[in-house]
């Protein structure tokens, strides 16, 4: 099996994916002292530092340790790294809550949440699969992407000035395919005229993390025409910023706000309140009323937005980001119904 780095708090141990035995005894649901609850939580395809999805997650973990003094467990596989078995040896010690990040994880969520019934589990953009029950100890953690997609593509279409504008997306599911969605939906809503331009960075999770790969797309986005393109792409979106960078252009972040990565080209960011989902999840473990089944966030639950603030009001005008927050006002209304494929 490959290795991973286990964090233990905040100190780093190198540590192989092996399977810890059952006489490990698992954690039970039932609310413990809150300095006796373990969170282990495995990241997905990029690990930390991507200022994106996974870096989301961890700010969740560590708001959660600050409000509840929670111990955190914490493995990176390795590219090829066995993660079910990262999962399983998390459940295997004990631990009080065990989280996934990533849809790549939801078929071992779902079948490690059966093998350890004791132990509460939760995957972030969990997918579950058809025809099976979702296990009463596993919350799948969703968002509604389409519905903030659609918001920074207005954006797009009220700033854009050759009418041309981009998409770069990781791996090419039905989960990216939201974003792309509700963007080209945003942007075609305020500027009927307007082309949009696609491109996915691959068919397997390593599409996530391939930043001249995106650099390259976005590049040949830029050349024909683009002036701004939105990512969601995990690392693959840092090449997708470093090519706006290169060519004077803009570009829209996703998931953290991106504007510190490339200050002078992120127009703005497709927050995803990973933070949120993951801060929440654990407050119902030290709680005492976790309960397990599909949970969203949209625009509603403040669970997916858009960045406007000091760091990027010279780039993003003002009569912009009003129209955009009346129209993510007529999406939580109902008034617009946003298309998520």
């Amino acid at each position: 099996m490959g290795s991973a780095r286990l964090f233990g708090g905040l100190v780093a141990l190198n540590v192989a994916l092996v399977v810890i035995g059952h006489a490990i005894a698992p954690a039970t649901r039932a609310a413990p002292a809150p300095d006796a609850v373990t969170i282990g939580l495995v990241f997905d395809v990029g690990g930390r530092d991507d200022k994106s999805f996974n870096d989301a997650a961890w700010r969740g973990l560590e708001w959660a340790r600050r409000d509840f003094g929670v111990e955190l467990l914490v493995i990176e596989p390795s590219d090829g790294a066995d993660r079910e078995a990262a999962l399983r040896q998390l459940a295997a010690r004990g631990v009080d809550l065990v989280i996934g990040v990533g849809f790549i994880f939801s078929a071992d969520l779902e079948k490690l949440a059966r093998r350890f019934p004791t132990v509460a589990f939760a995957g972030v953009d969990f997918s579950p699969s058809e025809g099976v029950a979702v296990p009463v100890n596993l919350a799948g953690l969703r968002f509604r992407e389409h519905e903030g997609s659609f918001v920074v593509g207005a954006i797009a279409g009220l700033t854009t000035r050759t009418k041309v504008v981009g998409f770069v997306g990781g791996m090419k599911i039905p989960l990216i395919r939201k974003f792309e969605a509700g963007y080209i939906a945003g942007v075609r809503h305020v500027c009927p005229d307007c082309r949009v331009k696609s491109a996915y960075a691959g068919t397997e999770p390593k599409a996530f993390a391939d930043p001249m790969l995106g650099q390259e797309l976005a590049g040949a986005q830029f050349d024909d025409g683009a002036d701004i393109i939105y990512h969601a792409s995990g690392k693959t979106g840092a090449g997708v910023l470093a090519a706006a960078e290169a060519r004077h252009k803009l570009a829209i972040g996703v998931d953290s706000d991106q504007f510190h990565e490339a200050p002078c080209c992120v127009l703005t960011s497709m927050i995803k309140r990973v933070d949120v989902a993951v801060h929440q999840v654990v407050a119902d473990v030290v709680a005492g009323r976790f309960r397990g089944g599909l949970r969203e966030l949209g625009l509603a639950e403040d669970g997916v937005g858009f960045v406007a603030d000091d760091h990027n009001r010279r780039l993003l005008p003002p009569a912009v980001v009003a129209r955009a927050r009346a129209l993510a006002a007529e999406v939580v209304a109902g008034t617009i119904v946003v298309p998520s494929q």
